[in-house]
C-alpha cells in the first residue's frame, strides 16, 4: 500500500501551449516529479482532474490540457480536423513544447483512446499508461448516453439549474462537488446565460465524437508495450465489466482496478479511490 499523499502547495498555473496551429490551454500543479499528461473526456475539460491532481503532486508534475476545441482551448476551423489523427499530433506537439521527457498518460473516455493510440505508436516516448474506463470496446447503449447528454442543453439560466441537471448523470457526487466544477467549467453569456465550454458544433447529430480513426482500436491496444493502469467504474454504462477484463485478458502489460460506487468518470465520482489505484501503480514502477 502506497504512502499518504502530499498536497501540491498551491493551486495550478494556466498557459497556452501551440499544437499544430491551435493553441491549448492546460493547467500545470508543478514540481519536480515525473511529468503526467491528462487528457480529458468528449465534452469535458482540463477541470476533470481538479481533485485527483494535488494528492498525487509527490509523484507527478500534473499537467492537464484542454484538447482542441475543448475548454478554453482553440476551436478547429473544420469539424474534420476533430479527428484522432489530430489529436494524437497535438499530444506530440504538447510534449514537445513543455519539454515533457516520457511523461505518464493518463486519460479519460475519448481522451483515453487518444493517450492509448499515442502510446502505441511511441512507445519510447511515454513512461506509463492510466487509462480511466476506456478500452478498445466500449457498450454501444453507454456511448449513446454520453451523445445524449452532449446533444442536451448547451446553455442554462442559472448555475443551480445545471447543478440539478447535470447530478442526473453523476449521481454518485454530491450536489456541492458537481457545483465546484461547474463553477471553473462554465462560461457566462452576453445575454447572461451559462454555457458549456466546447465547440458548440459537437452537438450536430452527425457528428457522434471524435471522428473514425483508420486504426482498429484492438489492433491499438495489442500493440500497448508501457505498463497500463486500467480504472474501471463499476456502475459504467460506457466500459463494462466483461470489456475492462477482456482488455486487461488481452493485453500483458494492462493491470485492471475496478473502482466501486463510480461511473464512466471514475476520477470525479470517486477521487480518494482513483488516487490510490494510481499511487499504488506508480509505487510498483520503481
Amino acid at each position: 500500500m502506497s504512502t499518504a499523499p502530499i498536497p501540491a502547495a498551491s493551486g495550478p498555473s494556466e498557459g497556452r501551449v501551440q499544437a499544430n496551429g491551435l493553441a491549448l490551454r492546460y493547467r500545470d500543479w508543478g514540481g519536480d516529479a515525473t511529468p503526467a499528461l491528462a487528457l480529458h473526456g468528449f465534452a469535458l475539460n482540463a477541470h476533470s482532474w481538479d481533485e485527483v491532481a494535488p494528492p498525487l503532486h509527490d509523484l507527478l508534475r500534473f499537467i492537464a490540457i484542454d484538447q482542441r476545441g475543448h475548454g478554453l482551448s482553440d476551436r478547429a476551423a473544420d469539424l474534420a480536423h476533430y479527428s484522432r489523427a489530430h489529436m494524437l499530433a497535438d499530444i506530440g506537439a504538447v510534449i514537445a513544447g513543455l519539454s515533457l521527457k516520457q511523461p505518464v498518460l493518463i486519460g479519460h473516455s475519448m481522451g483515453g483512446m487518444n493517450a492509448m493510440a499515442f502510446a502505441a505508436a511511441n512507445p519510447d516516448d511515454v513512461r506509463a499508461l492510466i487509462l480511466v474506463d476506456v478500452g478498445p470496446e466500449v457498450s454501444v447503449d453507454g456511448a449513446n448516453e454520453v451523445r445524449r447528454f452532449v446533444a442536451g442543453p448547451y446553455e442554462m439560466d442559472s448555475l443551480d439549474a445545471w447543478v440539478d441537471h447535470t447530478h442526473q448523470y453523476y449521481p454518485w457526487r454530491s450536489k456541492d462537488r458537481i457545483r465546484a466544477r461547474l463553477e471553473a467549467s462554465l462560461t457566462k453569456t452576453e445575454s447572461g446565460s451559462l454555457a458549456k465550454q466546447y465547440d458548440a458544433r459537437f452537438r450536430d447529430a452527425a457528428f457522434g465524437g471524435v471522428r473514425a480513426a483508420p486504426d482498429e482500436l484492438w489492433a491499438v491496444a495489442r500493440g500497448l508495450r508501457c505498463p497500463t493502469l486500467l480504472l474501471h467504474g463499476a456502475k459504467s454504462p460506457v466500459l463494462t465489466a466483461e470489456g475492462a477484463q477482456a482488455f486487461a485478458d488481452a493485453v500483458d502489460v494492462v493491470q485492471l482496478v475496478h473502482i466501486d460506487e463510480a461511473g464512466h468518470s471514475v476520477a470525479g465520482d470517486q477521487p480518494q479511490a482513483f488516487v490510490t489505484a494510481v499511487r499504488d501503480f506508480l509505487h510498483d514502477l520503481n
